[in-house]
């Protein structure tokens, strides 16, 4: 295991039979020559460009997931949207986003990865405008679904373009940039979200926070096709099919388990939902058989059998969806209990994000600086601290207080310990797989990462909101305080499978 893979690098470029001037991504087939063979350290034209656009669209495209949670109250009065519309707004990207990743990733393995970041940019930039244009929840939620499908094709080209353009010491710098903007993303997001909600552009409230990608992505569609390399053709024998059948039945699955706990504190819990959360546990255990059969047959299934029995791969899979579901949940709720319970503008709510930003950033950044003996209990401390974190938020809030500076040392926490589970778990896993699967490993880790988010708002969301009832502070902050103690069981659950995990 080199130092390079652990700085974050997939195992896929680390492989000892790349050379200095090609190489290979396993699993896709596809060659590329590097043209800047002679600077040690880089490889193709204007890197610093490259990675300024790659790491664009995969920082746009986290930000929509937590850029909306400011937004979400005053969507809500705007549109008249329900507390279940409200989620699907939300979860709705999450939804096409987390399903679609994986294929996204495999499209990309056929088609070119310049190909398929530009389209995905192309759609994600429209939808961003749709969104931004939308007259109804309904419209919202639709357009919201494209969003995501949009990410699903742009961002798995990330990786693979950093993958393929970068080597040696510019690699490990690409890479550590890359985990920052995966570990800020999420409370950048909320910030981000503050100051343009309470900006109110041109009377334009909400609508902002959707708009503002609309620029970016039109810059970036001009100056990516002159800066992405070109793709070359892909080895007809190392062509991957799509798992069309698979990627049916994953939709499926996770759809009938998302709608019903979005939608089921509204209507009651109806006989509807629990059949199809029912429905969707068979749909699981079919997709399981569905990939088995086709990986025995020799196929290419969506996520392959040898990722999932990777040392530590459970474990890892698990801790990441519990960390993201922890961050995605408590961000829900605490971004409305600030705004319609302690009637904090979106300004102050966004900008009280900003602690846990640093702190979440700066500890996905700099762990690797830690003694590498400590770098497999990272998790579970992370964890640990957390749920720390999470109670002391809980207390302070209690009873409808400000939480004055009690609130803000525990922002900071909740920040350094999710950037403490997430970053270490991720850079690990991926260092646990075999060079052939690191694609699939890559894939499958970030589509856990969305489901993570999703689970999180539509499990903890729907918590926070059945106890909301008609709002008020009272309500909003028993609400909050319900929540957070489920969210500090969940943060000491993820500690003890982490602790586990150190066994293995």
């Amino acid at each position: 295991m080199t130092n390079e893979t652990l700085a974050g690098a997939s195992p896929a470029t680390a492989s000892p039979t790349t050379s200095a001037t090609d190489s290979t991504v396993p699993g896709s087939g596809r060659h590329v020559d590097h043209p800047g063979t002679g600077r040690p350290g880089r490889a193709g034209p204007r890197p610093g460009m490259l990675l300024a656009i790659i790491l664009t669209g995969q920082f746009m495209a986290l930000l929509d997931v937590f850029i909306v949670n400011v937004a979400a109250p005053t969507i809500r009065t705007d549109l008249h949207a329900s507390g279940a519309g409200l989620q699907l707004v939300i979860a709705g990207y999450t939804i096409a986003y987390a399903v679609l990743l994986i294929t996204g990733a495999r499209l990309g393995d056929l088609l070119g990865h310049r190909r398929l970041f530009v389209a995905g940019l192309a759609l994600f930039t429209a939808a961003s405008l749709a969104c931004g244009l939308a007259q109804s929840t309904g419209e919202l939620i639709g357009f919201r679904f494209v969003q995501g499908a949009g990410s699903a094709l742009m961002i798995p080209q990330v990786l693979s373009l950093l993958q393929l353009n970068f080597r040696g010491e510019a690699r490990t710098r690409a890479m550590s940039v890359y985990a920052a903007v995966l570990s800020s993303g999420a409370a950048l997001g909320q910030s981000l979200g503050g100051v343009l909600v309470s900006a109110d552009l041109f009377g334009s409230g909400w609508r902002p926070v959707f708009l503002v990608n609309v620029p970016i992505g039109a810059v970036m569609l001009v100056v990516a096709p002159k800066v992405l390399p070109k793709d070359r053709p892909t080895d007809p024998e190392r062509r991957r099919g799509l798992d069309l059948p698979g990627l049916v039945v994953l939709g499926a699955a996770v759809t009938l388990f998302t709608v019903p706990l979005v939608l089921g504190q509204e209507e009651g819990w109806p006989v509807w939902g629990w059949c199809c959360l029912a429905l969707s546990v068979l749909l699981f255990g079919a997709f399981v058989v569905i990939e088995s059969r086709l990986a025995r047959r020799g196929g290419a299934p969506l996520v392959s059998g040898r990722v999932l029995r990777a040392p530590g791969m459970t474990r890892s899979v698990t801790v990441l969806m519990l960390t993201m579901a922890v961050n995605a949940g408590f961000l829900f709720a605490v971004a409305l209990h600030l705004q319609t319970g302690l009637g904090f503008s979106a300004l102050r709510t966004g900008l009280t994000f900003a602690a846990t930003a640093v702190a979440f950033g700066g500890a996905g950044l700099y762990w690797r600086r830690l003694p590498r003996a400590w770098w497999p209990r990272l998790a579970s401390v992370g964890m640990a601290l957390s749920a720390v974190a999470l109670a002391g938020i809980g207390l302070a809030l209690h009873g409808g207080g400000h939480g004055g500076a009690l609130i803000y040392v525990g922002l900071v926490l909740l920040g350094a310990g999710l950037g403490l589970s997430f970053s270490p778990t991720f850079t690990l896993a991926l260092a646990k797989v075999d060079p052939q699967d690191a694609a699939d490993a890559s894939g499958l880790l970030a589509t856990v990462t969305q489901l993570g988010q999703l689970i999180g708002v539509a499990t903890l969301g729907t918590l926070f909101l059945n106890r909301l009832g008609s709002g008020g502070l009272h309500a909003s902050a028993h609400a909050f305080t319900v929540t957070s103690v489920a969210l500090t069981a969940v943060a000491a659950g993820g500690a003890l499978v982490a602790l586990a995990r150190r066994r293995d």
